[in-house]
């Protein structure tokens, strides 16, 4: 039996894309796996195909990746791992992508809202996950280092833009 040898490298890709099959924002980390967009353009419409039926998580093996998986409302959610990665980190990493999203939208997780914040979900992607190695799990982390419009800033670390906007909203 091969001893695997350990890897900090956990991640092959995460992807997101709407109830067509059409990518929303996609990062894939293992040059290896997908070394050309055509490739990775051709796994996804493999991996919508098998997996567009489903209403809830699930993880499936396909092309040698495990995948884990997630629907809510017109958007798919996947995070990609090799064949012999721990599904249950995996799925750590998807409910952090999932549940950052939806604390970034408010709980409005659907195609429009992420696309008028696609910006902050990019920067998302970034923290969770860096050159396929997990960096946070924990949602309300990530979402505080994202936001980008947080009111809740202190005094001291706002702009000049966002402290006249606030008080221009109490006066005016």
């Amino acid at each position: 039996m091969d001893l695997l040898e350990a890897t900090l490298y956990t991640i092959k890709a995460m992807v997101i894309m709407d109830n067509d099959g059409n990518r929303i924002l996609a990062k894939y980390y293992d040059k290896n796996v997908f070394p050309t967009a055509k490739e990775q353009k051709q796994y996804e419409k493999n991996l919508f195909q098998k997996t567009h039926r489903a209403n809830a998580s699930e993880i499936i093996m396909l092309d040698g990746l495990t995948v884990v998986y997630k629907s809510n409302v017109d958007l798919f959610f996947y995070v990609m791992g090799g064949k012999n990665e721990n599904e249950l980190i995996l799925l750590s990493v998807l409910n952090c992508l999932f549940d950052t999203i939806s604390l970034i939208l408010k709980k409005n997780v659907e195609k429009r809202a992420l696309l008028d914040n696609l910006d902050v979900v990019m920067l998302a992607f970034d923290e969770i996950c860096d050159g396929g190695i997990i960096l946070d799990a924990d949602p309300a982390s990530v979402q505080k280092r994202v936001d980008l419009r947080n009111d809740e800033l202190p005094l001291g670390e706002q702009t000049v833009a966002q402290v006249t906007n606030a008080f221009h909203g109490l006066f005016w």
